[in-house]
């Protein structure tokens, strides 16, 4: 079989898909299917505008927060630790024993912290200047 090594910026949606699948398939063969399944939370104002979020998924046990955000104007209300909260549940829901997040901002960790999450790992310098955190958490 001949091949060519491309590098590219621009990956067609398709070629995305494809490697998805093939990863997948691999994995369920390997150490059984992962169950994934997208979690997200919103908080939303008056005007049913996203005023704060969470996305992630749920998968072979456990949930993943990729994205937590929320509006600067609501910070400090313990909104995070809410959306937090809602996930964690409906990840039990789903059978998940286990949560994990990460950060390279070290006020958002200390705010995982607070809400029962402990680092399990850190990537120094990533990005310049900054660890990313890696932060794990029991759940009930």
């Amino acid at each position: 079989m001949n091949t060519t090594l491309e590098t590219t910026a621009d990956p067609s949606p398709e070629e995305l898909t494809f490697l998805a699948e093939r990863l997948t398939a691999f994995n369920d063969g390997d150490v059984g299917a992962s169950g994934r399944k997208a979690v997200a939370v919103f908080v939303r104002d008056e005007d049913r505008a996203v005023v704060a979020g969470i996305s992630g998924y749920t998968a072979w046990g456990w949930l993943y927060v990729q994205w937590l955000w929320v509006d600067e104007r609501l910070r400090g209300r313990h909104i995070a630790g809410d959306m937090l909260d809602a996930a964690e549940r409906e990840a039990v829901k789903r059978g998940c024993r286990n949560a994990w997040i990460d950060t390279f901002n070290p006020v958002a960790a200390k705010a995982y912290e607070r809400q029962g999450y402990r680092p399990f790992g850190t990537l120094p310098d990533f990005p310049a200047g900054r660890s990313r955190i890696f932060l794990q958490k029991r759940l009930a």
